[in-house]
Protein backbone atom coordinates (compact mmCIF):
# COMPACT_ATOMS: atom_id res chain seq x y z
CA UNK A 1 0.00 0.00 0.00
CA UNK A 2 2.81 2.72 1.20
CA UNK A 3 4.68 1.30 -1.97
CA UNK A 4 1.95 2.67 -4.14
CA UNK A 5 1.47 5.46 -2.66
CA UNK A 6 4.93 6.55 -2.73
CA UNK A 7 4.98 6.01 -6.89
CA UNK A 8 1.48 8.27 -6.80
CA UNK A 9 3.00 11.19 -4.33
CA UNK A 10 4.60 14.78 -5.65
CA UNK A 11 7.81 13.92 -3.57
CA UNK A 12 9.10 10.76 -5.77
CA UNK A 13 7.67 13.16 -9.25
CA UNK A 14 10.68 15.57 -8.70
CA UNK A 15 10.92 17.24 -12.31
CA UNK A 16 14.79 17.38 -14.26
CA UNK A 17 17.03 20.00 -13.65
CA UNK A 18 15.48 21.99 -10.58
CA UNK A 19 16.25 19.81 -7.63
CA UNK A 20 17.93 20.55 -4.91
CA UNK A 21 18.09 20.65 -0.86
CA UNK A 22 15.11 22.59 0.86
CA UNK A 23 16.02 24.77 3.89
CA UNK A 24 16.12 23.63 7.23
CA UNK A 25 12.38 24.57 7.89
CA UNK A 26 11.19 21.74 5.25
CA UNK A 27 11.89 18.93 7.79
CA UNK A 28 9.04 20.21 10.17
CA UNK A 29 6.92 21.48 7.15
CA UNK A 30 6.86 18.08 5.43
CA UNK A 31 5.06 16.62 8.36
CA UNK A 32 2.09 18.52 6.62
CA UNK A 33 1.78 17.30 3.24
CA UNK A 34 -0.21 14.15 2.29
CA UNK A 35 -1.49 11.86 0.12
CA UNK A 36 -5.43 11.74 -0.79
CA UNK A 37 -7.39 8.31 -1.72
CA UNK A 38 -10.81 9.15 -2.74
CA UNK A 39 -13.23 5.89 -3.70
CA UNK A 40 -16.65 6.34 -5.33
CA UNK A 41 -20.15 4.51 -4.06
CA UNK A 42 -18.58 0.80 -4.85
CA UNK A 43 -15.50 1.70 -2.70
CA UNK A 44 -13.15 1.69 -5.56
CA UNK A 45 -10.79 4.02 -6.13
CA UNK A 46 -11.49 6.76 -7.81
CA UNK A 47 -8.47 9.13 -7.75
CA UNK A 48 -5.39 9.95 -6.22
CA UNK A 49 -3.53 12.85 -5.17
CA UNK A 50 -1.53 15.38 -2.29
CA UNK A 51 -2.92 17.78 -0.39
CA UNK A 52 -1.35 19.30 3.59
CA UNK A 53 -2.66 20.71 6.35
CA UNK A 54 -3.61 24.43 7.07
CA UNK A 55 -4.20 24.08 11.03
CA UNK A 56 -3.79 22.24 13.96
CA UNK A 57 -7.05 20.92 13.89
CA UNK A 58 -7.13 18.68 11.12
CA UNK A 59 -8.52 21.31 8.35
CA UNK A 60 -7.10 20.92 5.04
CA UNK A 61 -7.07 21.75 1.48
CA UNK A 62 -6.43 19.91 -1.96
CA UNK A 63 -7.56 19.89 -5.59
CA UNK A 64 -11.69 19.76 -5.97
CA UNK A 65 -11.10 17.40 -9.17
CA UNK A 66 -9.54 15.03 -6.91
CA UNK A 67 -12.67 14.99 -4.68
CA UNK A 68 -15.38 15.27 -7.41
CA UNK A 69 -17.81 12.11 -7.25
CA UNK A 70 -16.12 10.78 -4.19
CA UNK A 71 -18.42 8.73 -1.50
CA UNK A 72 -15.25 8.71 0.65
CA UNK A 73 -11.98 9.60 1.21
CA UNK A 74 -8.63 8.96 2.99
CA UNK A 75 -5.32 10.80 3.78
CA UNK A 76 -1.85 8.66 4.23
CA UNK A 77 0.37 11.80 6.49
CA UNK A 78 3.66 11.46 6.68
CA UNK A 79 4.32 8.97 9.31
CA UNK A 80 2.15 6.47 7.16
CA UNK A 81 -1.07 6.90 8.89
CA UNK A 82 -4.27 6.72 7.00
CA UNK A 83 -6.64 9.01 8.22
CA UNK A 84 -10.44 9.42 7.27
CA UNK A 85 -11.87 13.07 5.99
CA UNK A 86 -15.17 13.37 8.05
CA UNK A 87 -16.44 16.46 5.92
CA UNK A 88 -15.90 18.91 3.47
CA UNK A 89 -15.39 22.48 4.90
CA UNK A 90 -15.88 24.58 0.78
CA UNK A 91 -15.16 23.75 -2.67
CA UNK A 92 -14.85 25.93 -5.64
CA UNK A 93 -15.08 23.92 -8.81
CA UNK A 94 -13.71 27.12 -11.29
CA UNK A 95 -10.39 27.08 -9.60
CA UNK A 96 -10.11 23.26 -8.51
CA UNK A 97 -9.41 24.14 -4.44
CA UNK A 98 -11.46 21.98 -1.82
CA UNK A 99 -11.04 22.33 1.70
CA UNK A 100 -12.29 19.41 4.42
CA UNK A 101 -11.56 18.00 8.11
CA UNK A 102 -9.50 15.09 8.25
CA UNK A 103 -9.67 12.80 11.81
CA UNK A 104 -7.00 14.02 13.88
CA UNK A 105 -3.98 11.75 14.88
CA UNK A 106 -1.35 13.02 17.57
CA UNK A 107 -0.32 16.43 17.00
CA UNK A 108 -0.49 17.99 13.20
CA UNK A 109 2.46 20.39 11.81
CA UNK A 110 0.41 22.72 9.59
CA UNK A 111 1.71 24.97 7.14
CA UNK A 112 2.42 28.15 8.00
CA UNK A 113 0.18 31.04 5.36
CA UNK A 114 2.32 33.70 4.02
CA UNK A 115 2.01 36.78 5.52
CA UNK A 116 2.93 38.84 2.15
CA UNK A 117 1.74 37.65 -0.86
CA UNK A 118 4.70 36.09 -3.81
CA UNK A 119 6.49 39.27 -5.93
CA UNK A 120 8.09 38.55 -9.17
CA UNK A 121 11.21 37.12 -9.25
CA UNK A 122 10.79 35.41 -6.17
CA UNK A 123 12.22 32.17 -5.54
CA UNK A 124 9.74 29.44 -4.44
CA UNK A 125 9.95 25.61 -3.20
CA UNK A 126 7.65 22.98 -4.70
CA UNK A 127 7.28 21.02 -1.13
CA UNK A 128 6.90 17.41 -1.82
CA UNK A 129 4.80 14.56 -0.12
CA UNK A 130 7.28 12.55 1.48
CA UNK A 131 7.94 9.61 4.77
CA UNK A 132 11.68 10.00 4.01
CA UNK A 133 13.53 13.27 6.24
CA UNK A 134 15.98 13.43 3.51
CA UNK A 135 13.99 15.10 0.49
CA UNK A 136 15.31 16.98 -2.71
CA UNK A 137 12.11 19.26 -4.12
CA UNK A 138 11.92 21.65 -7.50
CA UNK A 139 12.46 25.43 -7.25
CA UNK A 140 11.04 28.12 -9.49
CA UNK A 141 10.48 31.84 -9.45
CA UNK A 142 6.92 33.69 -9.54
CA UNK A 143 6.86 35.24 -12.74
CA UNK A 144 3.49 36.80 -12.90
CA UNK A 145 0.87 37.54 -9.73
CA UNK A 146 -2.98 38.30 -10.30
CA UNK A 147 -5.19 39.41 -7.42
CA UNK A 148 -8.69 37.46 -7.36
CA UNK A 149 -10.00 38.85 -4.50
CA UNK A 150 -9.74 40.25 -1.15
CA UNK A 151 -5.95 39.36 0.02
CA UNK A 152 -6.21 36.27 -2.62
CA UNK A 153 -3.85 35.56 -5.52
CA UNK A 154 -3.35 33.24 -8.22
CA UNK A 155 0.72 32.89 -9.27
CA UNK A 156 2.38 31.56 -12.28
CA UNK A 157 5.46 29.77 -12.08
CA UNK A 158 8.71 30.05 -13.67
CA UNK A 159 8.62 25.82 -12.52
CA UNK A 160 8.06 22.58 -14.76
CA UNK A 161 5.24 20.22 -13.43
CA UNK A 162 2.60 17.28 -13.84
CA UNK A 163 -0.35 15.16 -12.89
CA UNK A 164 1.63 14.14 -9.89
CA UNK A 165 2.81 17.22 -8.61
CA UNK A 166 -1.01 18.87 -8.33
CA UNK A 167 -2.01 20.15 -5.03
CA UNK A 168 1.54 19.94 -3.44
CA UNK A 169 2.37 23.46 -1.78
CA UNK A 170 4.33 25.99 -2.90
CA UNK A 171 6.61 27.41 -0.48
CA UNK A 172 8.62 30.72 -0.04
CA UNK A 173 12.16 30.94 1.33
CA UNK A 174 11.05 31.70 4.97
CA UNK A 175 9.15 28.03 4.98
CA UNK A 176 5.44 29.75 4.49
CA UNK A 177 3.38 28.45 2.11
CA UNK A 178 1.99 30.18 -0.49
CA UNK A 179 -0.30 28.57 -2.79
CA UNK A 180 -0.73 25.03 -4.06
CA UNK A 181 0.22 23.63 -7.48
CA UNK A 182 -2.80 23.11 -10.03
CA UNK A 183 -3.69 21.14 -12.72
CA UNK A 184 -1.38 21.95 -15.66
CA UNK A 185 -3.00 21.40 -18.89
CA UNK A 186 0.50 21.55 -20.82
CA UNK A 187 2.56 18.91 -19.16
CA UNK A 188 5.95 20.19 -21.57
CA UNK A 189 5.09 23.59 -20.68
CA UNK A 190 7.85 25.27 -18.21
CA UNK A 191 5.48 27.56 -16.70
CA UNK A 192 2.71 26.11 -13.91
CA UNK A 193 0.02 27.81 -11.64
CA UNK A 194 -0.54 27.73 -8.05
CA UNK A 195 -3.92 29.10 -6.00
CA UNK A 196 -3.00 31.32 -3.57
CA UNK A 197 -3.38 30.00 -0.20
CA UNK A 198 -5.56 32.64 1.02
CA UNK A 199 -8.01 31.94 -1.38
CA UNK A 200 -7.99 28.37 -0.69
CA UNK A 201 -8.68 29.14 3.26
CA UNK A 202 -11.15 31.11 2.91
CA UNK A 203 -13.67 28.47 1.55
CA UNK A 204 -16.46 27.72 3.65
CA UNK A 205 -19.76 26.70 4.21
CA UNK A 206 -22.81 29.03 4.83
CA UNK A 207 -26.41 28.70 5.35
CA UNK A 208 -27.61 27.90 1.34
CA UNK A 209 -24.33 25.91 0.61
CA UNK A 210 -27.11 22.38 0.31
CA UNK A 211 -27.43 23.48 -2.57
CA UNK A 212 -24.02 24.22 -4.21
CA UNK A 213 -23.41 22.70 -7.19
CA UNK A 214 -19.54 22.04 -6.20
CA UNK A 215 -20.62 20.35 -2.82
CA UNK A 216 -23.44 18.54 -4.34
CA UNK A 217 -21.31 16.59 -6.06
CA UNK A 218 -19.44 15.30 -3.65
CA UNK A 219 -20.94 12.90 -1.79
CA UNK A 220 -18.75 13.25 1.54
CA UNK A 221 -20.69 14.79 3.95
CA UNK A 222 -20.55 17.97 4.32
CA UNK A 223 -19.47 20.35 7.38
CA UNK A 224 -21.50 23.19 9.60
CA UNK A 225 -21.10 26.80 8.55
CA UNK A 226 -18.62 28.80 11.08
CA UNK A 227 -21.27 31.24 11.93
CA UNK A 228 -23.71 29.74 14.47
CA UNK A 229 -27.00 31.84 12.81
CA UNK A 230 -25.78 30.33 9.52
CA UNK A 231 -25.63 27.07 10.67
CA UNK A 232 -28.90 26.86 12.13
CA UNK A 233 -30.28 27.98 8.71
CA UNK A 234 -28.08 25.17 7.12
CA UNK A 235 -29.25 22.67 9.76
CA UNK A 236 -32.97 23.82 8.55
CA UNK A 237 -32.32 23.21 5.12
CA UNK A 238 -30.58 19.81 5.62
CA UNK A 239 -33.44 18.60 6.89
CA UNK A 240 -35.52 18.46 3.75
CA UNK A 241 -32.36 17.22 1.49
CA UNK A 242 -30.29 14.80 4.36
CA UNK A 243 -30.90 11.17 4.66
CA UNK A 244 -31.73 9.95 8.21
CA UNK A 245 -28.36 9.17 8.95
CA UNK A 246 -26.49 11.62 7.71
CA UNK A 247 -28.90 14.51 9.21
CA UNK A 248 -27.95 13.07 12.26
CA UNK A 249 -24.43 13.06 11.93
CA UNK A 250 -24.96 17.01 10.77
CA UNK A 251 -27.38 17.53 14.34
CA UNK A 252 -24.46 15.60 16.50
CA UNK A 253 -21.59 18.11 15.01
CA UNK A 254 -23.98 20.98 15.88
CA UNK A 255 -24.54 19.71 19.31
CA UNK A 256 -20.78 19.47 19.55
CA UNK A 257 -20.25 22.55 17.67
CA UNK A 258 -22.98 24.12 19.79
CA UNK A 259 -23.23 22.72 22.95
CA UNK A 260 -25.22 25.46 24.33
CA UNK A 261 -27.66 26.11 21.83
CA UNK A 262 -31.34 24.83 22.15
CA UNK A 263 -32.51 24.20 18.66
CA UNK A 264 -29.89 21.25 18.12
CA UNK A 265 -31.27 18.86 20.55
CA UNK A 266 -34.72 20.06 19.52
CA UNK A 267 -34.41 19.00 16.09
CA UNK A 268 -32.60 16.12 17.15
CA UNK A 269 -35.43 14.90 19.33
CA UNK A 270 -37.64 15.33 16.65
CA UNK A 271 -35.51 12.89 14.79
CA UNK A 272 -35.51 10.35 16.86
CA UNK A 273 -39.02 10.66 18.21
CA UNK A 274 -39.45 9.74 14.21
CA UNK A 275 -37.84 6.05 14.47
CA UNK A 276 -40.86 5.69 16.99
CA UNK A 277 -39.16 2.72 18.97
CA UNK A 278 -38.66 2.86 22.86
CA UNK A 279 -34.76 3.16 23.04
CA UNK A 280 -34.85 5.89 20.45
CA UNK A 281 -38.03 7.88 22.51
CA UNK A 282 -36.04 7.48 25.03
CA UNK A 283 -33.07 9.57 23.57
CA UNK A 284 -35.78 12.05 22.25
CA UNK A 285 -36.58 12.34 25.89
CA UNK A 286 -33.01 13.08 27.14
CA UNK A 287 -32.16 15.47 24.42
CA UNK A 288 -35.59 17.74 25.47
CA UNK A 289 -34.79 17.65 28.86
CA UNK A 290 -31.12 19.05 27.89
CA UNK A 291 -32.64 21.28 25.32
CA UNK A 292 -35.26 22.48 28.13
CA UNK A 293 -31.96 23.19 30.77
CA UNK A 294 -29.73 25.09 27.98
CA UNK A 295 -32.79 27.27 26.90
CA UNK A 296 -32.24 30.63 27.98
CA UNK A 297 -35.87 31.17 27.54
CA UNK A 298 -37.57 28.48 29.42
CA UNK A 299 -41.02 29.15 28.56
CA UNK A 300 -40.00 28.51 24.88
CA UNK A 301 -38.62 25.47 26.39
CA UNK A 302 -41.61 24.04 27.55
CA UNK A 303 -44.10 24.86 24.53
CA UNK A 304 -41.39 22.49 22.21
CA UNK A 305 -41.43 19.74 24.99
CA UNK A 306 -45.68 20.20 24.97
CA UNK A 307 -45.57 20.68 21.10
CA UNK A 308 -43.66 17.39 20.50
CA UNK A 309 -45.17 15.10 22.96
CA UNK A 310 -48.47 16.66 21.59
CA UNK A 311 -47.54 15.65 18.10
CA UNK A 312 -46.26 12.50 19.13
CA UNK A 313 -49.33 11.42 20.75
CA UNK A 314 -51.72 12.55 18.15
CA UNK A 315 -49.66 10.47 15.42
CA UNK A 316 -50.02 7.17 17.75
CA UNK A 317 -54.18 6.76 16.76
CA UNK A 318 -54.73 5.53 20.25
CA UNK A 319 -51.38 3.67 20.65
CA UNK A 320 -49.68 2.85 24.00
CA UNK A 321 -47.73 5.90 24.76
CA UNK A 322 -43.79 6.10 25.77
CA UNK A 323 -43.86 6.24 29.14
CA UNK A 324 -45.20 9.79 30.66
CA UNK A 325 -46.11 10.95 26.89
CA UNK A 326 -49.18 11.90 27.55
CA UNK A 327 -51.68 14.85 26.35
CA UNK A 328 -52.07 15.03 30.37
CA UNK A 329 -47.59 15.31 30.10
CA UNK A 330 -48.20 18.14 27.56
CA UNK A 331 -50.60 19.97 29.05
CA UNK A 332 -48.36 20.24 32.07
CA UNK A 333 -45.58 21.94 29.36
CA UNK A 334 -47.69 24.39 27.84
CA UNK A 335 -49.25 25.21 31.65
CA UNK A 336 -45.68 25.69 32.47
CA UNK A 337 -44.90 27.92 29.64
CA UNK A 338 -47.31 29.98 30.15
CA UNK A 339 -47.24 30.26 34.21
CA UNK A 340 -43.95 32.09 32.48
CA UNK A 341 -45.19 34.19 29.24
CA UNK A 342 -49.17 34.08 28.07
CA UNK A 343 -48.43 34.39 24.40
CA UNK A 344 -51.03 33.88 21.83
CA UNK A 345 -48.71 30.45 20.36
CA UNK A 346 -48.83 28.67 23.87
CA UNK A 347 -52.52 29.28 24.22
CA UNK A 348 -52.95 27.95 20.25
CA UNK A 349 -51.25 24.87 21.64
CA UNK A 350 -53.39 24.31 24.28
CA UNK A 351 -56.01 24.86 22.72
CA UNK A 352 -55.42 21.79 20.35
CA UNK A 353 -54.19 20.00 23.15
CA UNK A 354 -57.66 20.14 25.41
CA UNK A 355 -59.50 19.58 21.74
CA UNK A 356 -57.59 16.39 21.54
CA UNK A 357 -58.76 15.59 25.16
CA UNK A 358 -62.52 16.22 23.70
CA UNK A 359 -62.50 19.25 26.59
CA UNK A 360 -64.27 21.66 24.11
CA UNK A 361 -65.18 24.21 26.99
CA UNK A 362 -61.41 24.50 28.18
CA UNK A 363 -60.29 24.41 24.40
CA UNK A 364 -62.68 27.33 23.45
CA UNK A 365 -61.04 29.38 26.12
CA UNK A 366 -57.83 29.21 25.07
CA UNK A 367 -58.84 29.80 21.37
CA UNK A 368 -60.60 32.61 22.26
CA UNK A 369 -56.96 34.13 24.24
CA UNK A 370 -55.27 33.85 20.84
CA UNK A 371 -58.15 35.70 19.22
CA UNK A 372 -57.50 38.13 21.63
CA UNK A 373 -53.59 38.36 20.79
CA UNK A 374 -51.47 39.36 18.13
CA UNK A 375 -51.82 36.27 16.99
CA UNK A 376 -55.10 35.99 15.83
CA UNK A 377 -55.67 34.85 12.53
CA UNK A 378 -58.36 33.36 10.07
CA UNK A 379 -57.03 29.96 11.49
CA UNK A 380 -57.22 30.76 15.34
CA UNK A 381 -61.15 32.04 14.85
CA UNK A 382 -62.17 29.07 12.70
CA UNK A 383 -60.40 26.68 15.24
CA UNK A 384 -62.82 28.66 18.13
CA UNK A 385 -65.76 28.11 15.67
CA UNK A 386 -65.15 24.26 15.41
CA UNK A 387 -65.30 23.88 18.94
CA UNK A 388 -67.94 25.95 19.68
CA UNK A 389 -70.06 23.68 17.47
CA UNK A 390 -68.86 20.44 19.63
CA UNK A 391 -69.63 22.23 23.34
CA UNK A 392 -73.16 20.73 24.23
CA UNK A 393 -76.11 23.66 23.82
CA UNK A 394 -73.84 25.68 22.52
CA UNK A 395 -75.90 28.23 19.72
CA UNK A 396 -74.71 27.20 15.67
CA UNK A 397 -75.26 31.30 15.26
CA UNK A 398 -72.35 31.90 17.97
CA UNK A 399 -70.23 29.58 15.62
CA UNK A 400 -70.85 31.19 12.72
CA UNK A 401 -70.05 34.36 13.97
CA UNK A 402 -66.56 33.39 14.72
CA UNK A 403 -66.82 32.33 10.88
CA UNK A 404 -67.71 35.38 10.10
CA UNK A 405 -64.27 36.98 12.28
CA UNK A 406 -62.29 34.41 10.20
CA UNK A 407 -63.79 34.65 6.15
CA UNK A 408 -62.80 38.87 7.50
CA UNK A 409 -59.43 38.63 7.32
CA UNK A 410 -59.30 38.12 3.69
CA UNK A 411 -60.18 41.00 1.22
CA UNK A 412 -62.38 40.67 -1.55
CA UNK A 413 -62.33 39.29 -4.39
CA UNK A 414 -60.94 36.24 -2.37
CA UNK A 415 -58.59 33.95 -3.49
CA UNK A 416 -57.69 30.41 -2.67
CA UNK A 417 -56.60 30.82 0.21
CA UNK A 418 -60.16 32.05 1.91
CA UNK A 419 -61.68 29.32 -0.11
CA UNK A 420 -61.71 26.58 2.98
CA UNK A 421 -63.09 29.33 5.35
CA UNK A 422 -66.40 30.18 2.92
CA UNK A 423 -66.74 26.37 2.63
CA UNK A 424 -67.27 25.85 6.36
CA UNK A 425 -69.26 29.33 6.95
CA UNK A 426 -70.97 27.80 3.75
CA UNK A 427 -71.55 24.54 5.72
CA UNK A 428 -72.68 25.63 9.05
CA UNK A 429 -75.23 28.28 7.91
CA UNK A 430 -77.17 25.22 5.62
CA UNK A 431 -77.00 22.75 9.18
CA UNK A 432 -78.46 26.61 10.74
CA UNK A 433 -80.80 26.00 7.99
CA UNK A 434 -79.77 29.39 6.44
CA UNK A 435 -79.63 27.88 2.97
CA UNK A 436 -79.54 30.92 1.10
CA UNK A 437 -76.71 32.34 3.20
CA UNK A 438 -75.13 29.37 2.71
CA UNK A 439 -75.43 28.95 -1.40
CA UNK A 440 -74.15 32.39 -1.43
CA UNK A 441 -70.91 31.33 0.55
CA UNK A 442 -70.67 27.95 -1.90
CA UNK A 443 -70.92 30.57 -4.85
CA UNK A 444 -68.27 32.92 -3.44
CA UNK A 445 -66.05 29.04 -2.66
CA UNK A 446 -66.61 28.48 -6.23
CA UNK A 447 -65.24 32.20 -7.61
CA UNK A 448 -62.10 31.69 -4.80
CA UNK A 449 -61.49 28.14 -6.48
CA UNK A 450 -61.55 29.61 -10.10
CA UNK A 451 -64.04 27.00 -10.81
CA UNK A 452 -61.98 24.42 -9.96
CA UNK A 453 -64.19 22.24 -7.22
CA UNK A 454 -65.08 18.46 -6.99
CA UNK A 455 -68.36 16.75 -8.36
CA UNK A 456 -69.08 16.50 -4.68
CA UNK A 457 -69.12 20.21 -4.03
CA UNK A 458 -71.92 20.26 -6.62
CA UNK A 459 -74.09 17.91 -4.95
CA UNK A 460 -73.69 19.53 -1.84
CA UNK A 461 -75.05 22.96 -3.35
CA UNK A 462 -77.54 21.49 -5.12
CA UNK A 463 -79.16 20.19 -1.78
CA UNK A 464 -79.18 23.52 -0.21
CA UNK A 465 -80.26 24.92 -3.63
CA UNK A 466 -83.45 22.68 -3.34
CA UNK A 467 -84.05 23.63 0.28
CA UNK A 468 -84.22 27.13 -0.68
CA UNK A 469 -86.12 26.38 -4.02
CA UNK A 470 -83.39 27.47 -6.38
CA UNK A 471 -84.45 24.58 -9.04
CA UNK A 472 -82.99 25.29 -11.81
CA UNK A 473 -79.62 26.04 -10.23
CA UNK A 474 -79.96 22.89 -7.84
CA UNK A 475 -80.40 20.69 -11.39
CA UNK A 476 -78.39 22.66 -12.83
CA UNK A 477 -75.55 21.25 -10.37
CA UNK A 478 -76.52 18.01 -10.22
CA UNK A 479 -76.02 17.71 -13.79
CA UNK A 480 -72.42 19.11 -13.25
CA UNK A 481 -71.88 16.35 -10.78
CA UNK A 482 -72.64 13.63 -12.82
CA UNK A 483 -70.80 15.19 -15.79
CA UNK A 484 -68.07 14.97 -13.96
CA UNK A 485 -68.69 11.37 -12.42
CA UNK A 486 -70.92 9.50 -14.86
CA UNK A 487 -70.38 6.42 -13.33
CA UNK A 488 -71.58 7.28 -9.71
CA UNK A 489 -74.81 5.94 -9.15
CA UNK A 490 -75.98 8.00 -6.20
CA UNK A 491 -75.33 11.09 -8.02
CA UNK A 492 -78.12 9.72 -10.45
CA UNK A 493 -80.19 8.73 -7.53
CA UNK A 494 -80.18 12.43 -6.64
CA UNK A 495 -80.65 14.00 -9.64
CA UNK A 496 -83.84 11.20 -9.86
CA UNK A 497 -84.83 13.37 -6.55
CA UNK A 498 -84.36 16.72 -7.56
CA UNK A 499 -86.40 16.14 -10.94
CA UNK A 500 -89.61 14.34 -8.43
CA UNK A 501 -89.50 17.64 -6.31
CA UNK A 502 -89.90 20.14 -9.37
CA UNK A 503 -93.13 17.53 -10.98
CA UNK A 504 -90.62 16.37 -13.93
CA UNK A 505 -91.43 12.55 -13.32
CA UNK A 506 -90.41 11.71 -16.83
CA UNK A 507 -86.60 12.99 -16.20
CA UNK A 508 -86.86 11.27 -12.72
CA UNK A 509 -87.35 7.95 -14.28
CA UNK A 510 -84.51 8.31 -16.77
CA UNK A 511 -82.18 9.07 -13.80
CA UNK A 512 -83.21 6.48 -11.70
CA UNK A 513 -83.20 3.52 -14.58
CA UNK A 514 -79.71 5.12 -15.18
CA UNK A 515 -78.98 4.09 -11.73
CA UNK A 516 -80.28 0.89 -11.43
CA UNK A 517 -77.99 0.22 -14.66
CA UNK A 518 -75.19 1.04 -12.48
CA UNK A 519 -76.26 -0.95 -9.47
CA UNK A 520 -79.06 -3.40 -10.17
CA UNK A 521 -79.70 -3.74 -6.20
CA UNK A 522 -80.11 0.10 -5.48
CA UNK A 523 -83.57 0.12 -3.78
CA UNK A 524 -83.97 3.59 -3.40
CA UNK A 525 -83.47 3.94 -7.25
CA UNK A 526 -86.75 1.37 -7.39
CA UNK A 527 -88.45 2.91 -5.11
CA UNK A 528 -88.59 6.65 -6.27
CA UNK A 529 -88.54 5.21 -9.72
CA UNK A 530 -91.92 3.19 -9.22
CA UNK A 531 -93.18 6.54 -7.50
CA UNK A 532 -92.76 8.49 -10.33
CA UNK A 533 -94.18 5.82 -12.57
CA UNK A 534 -97.46 6.22 -10.79
CA UNK A 535 -97.13 9.73 -11.24
CA UNK A 536 -97.15 9.05 -14.90
CA UNK A 537 -100.17 6.54 -14.67
CA UNK A 538 -98.45 3.85 -15.59
CA UNK A 539 -99.44 2.13 -12.20
CA UNK A 540 -98.29 -1.81 -13.19
CA UNK A 541 -94.46 -0.57 -13.68
CA UNK A 542 -94.38 1.75 -10.64
CA UNK A 543 -95.89 -1.31 -8.59
CA UNK A 544 -93.48 -3.58 -9.81
CA UNK A 545 -90.03 -1.67 -8.84
CA UNK A 546 -91.99 -0.81 -5.78
CA UNK A 547 -92.32 -4.37 -4.93
CA UNK A 548 -88.61 -4.51 -6.15
CA UNK A 549 -87.52 -2.29 -3.81
CA UNK A 550 -88.61 -4.39 -1.00
CA UNK A 551 -87.41 -6.89 -2.00
CA UNK A 552 -84.03 -5.59 -1.68
CA UNK A 553 -84.95 -3.92 1.48
CA UNK A 554 -86.40 -0.93 1.33
CA UNK A 555 -88.89 -0.05 4.19
CA UNK A 556 -90.38 2.64 2.49
CA UNK A 557 -91.40 0.94 -0.35
CA UNK A 558 -94.04 -1.61 2.02
CA UNK A 559 -96.02 1.87 2.71
CA UNK A 560 -95.80 3.18 -0.68
CA UNK A 561 -97.53 -0.36 -1.93
CA UNK A 562 -100.34 -0.17 0.76
CA UNK A 563 -100.83 3.21 -0.13
CA UNK A 564 -101.27 2.61 -3.95
CA UNK A 565 -102.59 -1.02 -4.43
Amino acid sequence: MKKAILLLACGIAVQSGMAQELPKWADKARKAVFSVITYDKDNKILNTGNGFYINANGTAVSDYSLFKGAERAVVVTADGKELPVTYILGADEMYDVVKFQTEVDKKIYPLEPATAPGSMGQTVFLLPYSTQKDIKAQTGTVTKVDTIGKQSFYYTLNMKTGDKTVSCPVMNGEGQVLGLIQKNVDEKSDASFAIGINYAKALAINALSINDYSLKSIGIRKGLPEDESQALVFLYMASSSLKGNEYQELLNEFITKYPENSEGYSRRAILYISKGDEEHLKLADEDLKKMLEVSEDKAEGHYNIAKQIYNYVISLNGKQPYGDWTLDRALEEINAALDKDNQGLYYQLQGDIFFAQQKYPEAFASYDAVNHSTLASAASFYSAAKTKELIEGASKKEAIALMDSAVARFIMPYGKDAAPYLYERGRMKAEDGQFREAVKDYNAFSDAMMGQVSAEFYVIREQAEMQCRMYQQAINDINKAIEMEPGNESYWVEKGSVHLRVNQPEEAVKALTRATELNPKNAAAYRMMGYAQIQQKKKKEGMANLEKAKELGDTVASGLIEKYK
